[in-house]
């Protein structure tokens, strides 16, 4: 585990311009072979084919991203006590965060460590117990720091319950954090939620930033409260079909997304990226773009 770890911030003052987040990494595994896990999702990659997932986290580190996500979706304890893994799920989480250092080797490239709701992220309805949602997200954050990531960026949130666990946690052991919202065409977490009532609770704990993620540009564009006196950023949806298919294709080719994007990036974004169904070549196109426009 390095010794020091990145300042997001400072990055992002150093470079002055918003930080390239990679794109899908689910997805693309899925395309490449991989089967996919009820539980686990493709985290099950990490460990069946640790070089696949390496290789991915190059592409978007050679296609110019500045953050790469571990691979770690589904690596948390709701998950991973429902598998027959032979291995811990520290074990499991470290191996997963260390393919990531490992594509990153020298370079000045930002890992954020994935935390993912607790259950579905699509699930509207509680189906496990508070004590067991502490659990997972407590676990799941400490293992994630543990390893050596960065930050902790807490993708596709939308139940006030694990915002509030994933806050407290965080701020009262000074881990530095994201969350990135879930929402829908209402501008409503899938707990009922208001969006803005919900990006107001999160600000009081200090986040680095406050996101948006896996919602389609559609949904996006209704929205309203980026908090412009906070960091923000966003990566949205690009696949086809339905958010719970479990075969996700590129729906939004990298110079529609782009031509999407742009009028955001004047709200100058901490970063920006892209979500399921996107591929390096929406990051290579976002870099090209700020490229000429910085």
């Amino acid at each position: 585990m390095k010794t020091k770890r990145i300042d997001i911030i400072q990055r992002y003052n150093d470079l002055n311009r918003p930080l390239i987040l990679d794109g899908a990494m689910g997805s693309l595994l899925i395309q490449r072979g991989i089967e996919y896990d009820p539980f686990l999702w493709t985290s099950k990659a990490n460990i069946t084919s640790p070089q696949l997932v390496k290789e991915l986290h190059n592409n978007y580190i050679n296609s110019g991203a500045d953050i790469i996500t571990t691979n770690t979706f589904r690596t948390n304890p709701a998950a991973y006590k429902n598998t027959y893994l032979n291995i811990s799920n520290e074990t499991f989480v470290n191996m997963s965060v260390s393919l990531a250092m490992e594509a990153r080797k020298e370079k000045e490239i930002i890992i954020a460590g994935s935390n993912a709701p607790a259950e579905d992220c699509y699930q509207a309805e509680r189906t496990i117990s508070f004590i067991e949602l502490e659990f997972n997200h407590k676990s799941h954050i400490q293992m994630l720091w543990d390893s050596g990531v960065d930050i902790i960026w807490n993708e596709t949130f939308s139940h006030m319950d694990e915002i509030k666990i994933v806050c407290e946690y965080c701020s009262s052991n000074n881990i530095p954090f994201v969350i990135n919202f879930f929402f829908n065409e209402n501008l409503k977490l899938l707990c009922g939620e208001t969006l803005i009532k919900a990006v107001d609770y999160v600000l009081r704990y200090y986040p680095v930033a406050i996101g948006y993620n896996c919602i389609t540009p559609n949904i996006f564009s209704k929205n309203h409260f980026f908090n412009f006196n906070h960091p923000w950023g966003f990566y949205l949806n690009c696949g086809s079909g339905k958010y719970t298919d479990k075969t996700i294709k590129c729906g939004i080719s990298p110079e529609e997304y782009l031509a999407f994007i742009k009028p955001y990036l004047r709200q100058k974004p901490l970063f920006i990226g892209s979500c399921c169904g996107s591929t390096p070549e929406h990051t290579k196109n976002i870099k090209d773009y700020i490229n000429k426009e910085y």
